[in-house]
């Protein structure tokens, strides 16, 4: 994947608080053993792995926080930056997953992503990095500890890439879209099992994920996409399914805890919106869909 070297970069969507958290405290989500290591994959709509609601115990980001957003803003400026730096690469991947979906959704608002360590306090709660990249509807803000990348790698056994690092990011834009679509209200309480509504939300924010990618290069911030893009991130939706986590962590499968899909379904959602290029082809809450 690489961007356009004259693209201009928007760092306004990206706000950087890294170095301003502090790691080692434990955050508890109230959900148990082996859905902590599926939440570890791609938390989902409700995010935070902490406290509920708007008002969440603070934990600050510590005044290094102005220094890293202006720093940004001062190295990311083209695609140029964007092909030679991790963060700028998320800042292009923002910017052209939000001139997308701005152009296909009335009344899209864009959403910021924000850059963390070790923790952050969120509009859903208090986050630790443990529980990876995800989106937070309260404050319709994604949040990423961009150590997750190396997990993915070491800890996931995906082999990376920079449209892996995309895929995550896509993906997450995807529950945003939902939130503002309404669709992350179907969920309630169905949250556990391999056809409920929370694996319904995640296999949907892949197929999103694909849409994405298909239009990626008409948003003029992304050059090209190649077909090994396209198998890194497969390759990523395979190493975040509910069974391999399963699998790893305690050597069996077990469906009624799946909150996010299998391997198989990840790949084959993100797929179908990349083959097809139509949010309208993601629906998987059609009975039957999954």
């Amino acid at each position: 994947m690489r961007f356009r070297p004259g693209a201009r970069l928007d760092t306004g969507q990206v706000q950087d608080a890294r170095g301003g958290g502090r790691r080692g405290l434990a955050v508890g989500g109230g959900a148990g053993g082996l859905i902590i290591v599926v939440l570890l994959a791609l938390l989902g709509v409700n995010g935070g792995g902490g406290g509920s609601g708007s008002d969440p115990f603070s934990l600050g980001v510590g005044e290094g926080s102005t220094t890293q957003a202006a720093e940004l803003s001062s190295t990311c400026r083209t695609g140029s930056d964007a092909n030679q730096r991790e963060d700028c690469r998320i800042v292009g991947v923002v910017n052209s997953v939000q001139a997308w979906w701005g152009s296909a959704i009335d009344g899209y608002r864009t959403a910021p992503t924000r850059f963390f360590s070790g923790q952050t306090s969120t509009g859903c709660g208090a986050a630790t990095s443990a529980v990876g990249p995800f989106y937070c509807p309260a404050d319709q803000t994604v949040y990423i500890d961009l150590s997750f990348y190396s997990e993915l790698r070491s800890r996931f056994g995906a082999r990376g890439g920079a449209f892996a690092e995309a895929y995550v990011i896509a993906h997450e834009y995807g529950h945003h879209v939902q939130h503002l679509t309404g669709t992350d209200a179907k969920v309630g309480r169905d949250r556990q099992g391999a056809t409920s509504g929370s694996v319904r939300l995640e296999l949907q924010a892949d197929c999103y994920a694909g849409v994405w990618a298909a239009h990626a290069v008409d948003t003029r911030f992304i050059e090209d996409l190649t077909q090994t893009d396209i198998s890194d991130g497969l390759d990523a939706a395979a190493a975040v399914g509910d069974d391999r986590i399963q699998r790893q962590a305690t050597g069996r499968v077990d469906p009624e805890s799946w909150t996010h899909g299998s391997s198989a379904e990840r790949q084959r959602w993100f797929q179908t919106g990349f083959d097809g290029g139509d949010a309208r082809r993601c629906d998987t809450f059609t009975a039957g869909a999954l």
